[in-house]
């Protein structure tokens, strides 16, 4: 066998950096599959509220479900799409690089994108606190408790962070030559 023909051994990362990125990957992609059918809870309230309007006593609680639901949905199914790649990218420049040099722009605009969600994160575990402690409620007729809809907002952009980070290790294994 000639020198050039023998295999060449892949590199792999860390096996908790392994085991850390699969099991964030399978999180996030089973919950994002679930919330991917909160639009249809959100159609029904929403076909529910046109006929309650319409032919019997209207009801006041659809509308506050249906912006719940669609936050849920919005916030639960951002780390899906984070994963999948489908968020918005500027490719004006991007798009012309190769997926080795994309990695490396990913790896340093990823510490934006975290900075970003830590923060939101701080505000919101505040915010949430706030909501709980003081049994905060919406300031409409309905009146429904905040702290629900907040916990599922935090949870959300957690989910996210993970996310973000698990995107900056498969970046970096990508630099490398290396695998996840």
């Amino acid at each position: 066998m000639s020198e050039s023909a023998k295999p060449v051994p892949q590199r792999q990362m860390p096996r908790a950096i392994r085991v850390f990125v699969r099991g964030v990957d399978a999180f996030n992609y089973r919950i994002g599959r679930m919330a991917m059918y909160l639009i249809f809870v959100m159609f029904g309230v929403l076909l529910y509220s046109s006929y309650s309007k319409t032919f019997a006593d209207p009801s006041l609680w659809t509308l506050e479900v249906a912006q719940f639901t669609l936050a849920a949905y919005y916030m639960l199914g951002g780390p899906y799409s984070l994963q999948l790649g489908s968020n918005v990218r500027m490719d004006l420049l991007y798009g012309s690089l190769s997926d080795h040099g994309k990695a490396w722009v990913d790896v340093f605009s990823v510490f934006a994108l975290m900075f970003y969600l830590c923060v939101l994160l701080y505000g919101g575990i505040s915010s949430t606190t706030y909501a709980i402690e003081f049994g905060e409620r919406s300031r409409t007729v309905w009146g429904p408790y905040m702290a629900p809809i907040k916990i599922v907002m935090c949870v959300g952009i957690f989910l996210m962070l993970l996310q973000s980070i698990s995107i900056f290790f498969k970046d970096v294994a990508k630099i490398r030559g290396a695998e996840i």
